[in-house]
């Protein structure tokens, strides 16, 4: 066998690295999946080397660097994603110095890829009424329809990032006098967050019509798996444009989890502010 496959490294990287020494949050072990997963399959449609024959040599820094400008030219990745996978990638090849010194060269070279700056935006958010009528699309009358209207409730109220809702599982759920939601997050965070009365009783309803299911999600896809981010953007999306007709104001903003994560907190400064200014 070759002695510079990425291979074993990869390997290493997911089962000892970073599940045992660094110990990551399952969230951020996902991330670097999801990293991993574009990248090789970048470097077999641009090297036809299968992922499992690919040598060190072969992504040296500017194959690095030309998946970098594929993610955001091709993909339209943020500048933020970027930087996001090219972290790591660079976490991976600190830990191919330590098993593999002959590759130094290779690994300063990637080390060496600075992260881009990005232009900081402002917060979107959405008003009462774009979330009243974002929450009314969904088709009550289907079963995906009613998940997507307690998935998207429960994101509106708690303010949960997406990963924390496609991984949230019904025992996280906790009903009683007062009714919350334990989230883990990322760096191993846990924080509790209340839970309006309505969204209690519309997650109490869900969760029983989901009792004869043995899976323990919270909001599962057609297969009782989680939902991934890509499900969660694909059905928000699908929820904005059935609400366009009742509120057009949609058409005009690019709505994500992440705009939904902050509205929470838009809600809490209007309610302060009206509070003072009385």
């Amino acid at each position: 066998m070759p002695s510079h496959l990425i291979a074993p490294h990869i390997q290493a990287f997911f089962a000892e690295y970073l599940c045992q020494q660094r110990r990551l949050s399952p969230q951020t072990i996902r991330s670097c999946r999801d990293t991993f997963r574009l990248w090789l399959m970048f470097l077999r449609d641009h090297t036809g080397v299968e992922p499992s024959a690919l040598q060190i040599t072969e992504v040296d820094a500017p194959v690095v660097l030309r998946f970098l400008t594929y993610l955001e030219q091709e993909r339209g990745n943020s500048v933020r994603s970027r930087n996001i996978r090219l972290s790591a990638i660079r976490s991976f090849f600190r830990l191919v110095a330590l098993r593999d010194p002959e590759s130094l060269g290779v690994v300063t070279r990637v080390l060496a890829i600075p992260m881009k700056r990005e232009d900081r935006k402002l917060i979107a958010y959405l008003t009462r009424t774009e979330m009243q009528a974002l929450l009314a699309a969904p088709d009550p009358s289907k079963w995906s329809g009613r998940r997507d209207y307690a998935l998207l409730l429960t994101l509106y109220n708690s303010g949960a990032r997406v990963s924390e809702v496609t991984a949230l599982k019904r025992a996280q759920v906790c009903f009683g006098a007062h009714t919350f939601v334990q989230l883990f997050g990322k760096g191993r965070k846990e924080r509790t967050v209340p839970l309006w009365p309505n969204t209690a009783q519309v997650l109490k309803a869900w969760f029983e019509e989901l009792r004869g299911d043995a899976g323990p999600m919270a909001f599962p896809n057609a297969r009782g798996k989680a939902l991934s981010r890509e499900g969660v953007d694909y059905l928000l999306k699908h929820a904005v444009q059935r609400a366009i007709p009742a509120c057009p104001s949609l058409a005009t903003k690019n709505i994500t989890p992440h705009v939904m994560r902050h509205n929470p907190a838009y809600l809490l400064m209007l309610s302060v502010s009206s509070r003072v200014s009385l």
